[in-house]
C-alpha cells in the first residue's frame, strides 16, 4: 500500500519486526519503539503545591524533641525545624527546597534523605562546645 507500517511490539514493548517483515532481535532494536510509562503523575508546577507536597510529607514524621513545618518561599519551600523545649537556648534550623527537587517525580522517596541529612546537620550545629573551641577550651582548662 505505501504507507509507513507502527512496528508490532510484544508484550514487553520490543518491537517484533521492522516494518516491511524484517525480523529484528532485541540486542539489534532496542528500547528505541517502546512506549513511555508514566509511572508517576506529571506535578503542576505550583508554590501552593510544592508547599502541600512538604506538608503532606512531614506529617508523616513525629519526633519527640522537634516540630516540623513549612512555608512558601518564592517559588521552592523552606522547611523550619524548632526544638520543642522553648526554654532551651537553640536556634531554628532552615532548609530550602529548591522547585527542580520539588518537582520531581521522585520526590516522595528523596524526601526522607533530605530530612535526615537536615537533622544531622541540625544537631551538629546544636553543639555548645567542640574541640575546635581552643582558645574557650583552654580558659576553662579543658
Amino acid at each position: 500500500m505505501g504507507g509507513i507500517e507502527t512496528p508490532r511490539l510484544n508484550v514487553h514493548g520490543t518491537p517484533t519486526h521492522l516494518p516491511g517483515g524484517v525480523g529484528v532481535s532485541r540486542r539489534r532494536f532496542p528500547r528505541i519503539l517502546r512506549p513511555y510509562l508514566l509511572y508517576n503523575p506529571t506535578v503542576p508546577e505550583t508554590a501552593t503545591t510544592r508547599l502541600d507536597r512538604v506538608l503532606a510529607q512531614l506529617r508523616l514524621y513525629e519526633h519527640p524533641l522537634l516540630n516540623f513545618s513549612a512555608r512558601s518561599k518564592g517559588e521552592g519551600v523552606e522547611m523550619i525545624i524548632q526544638f520543642k523545649d522553648a526554654s532551651v537556648p537553640v536556634h531554628t534550623y532552615y532548609l530550602d527546597l529548591h522547585p527542580r527537587d520539588l518537582d520531581h517525580p521522585q520526590f516522595e522517596w528523596g524526601f526522607q534523605r533530605l530530612l535526615y541529612d537536615a537533622l544531622h546537620d541540625y544537631f551538629c550545629e546544636m553543639f555548645i562546645r567542640t574541640p575546635q573551641d581552643r582558645a574557650e577550651n583552654r580558659r576553662k582548662g579543658l
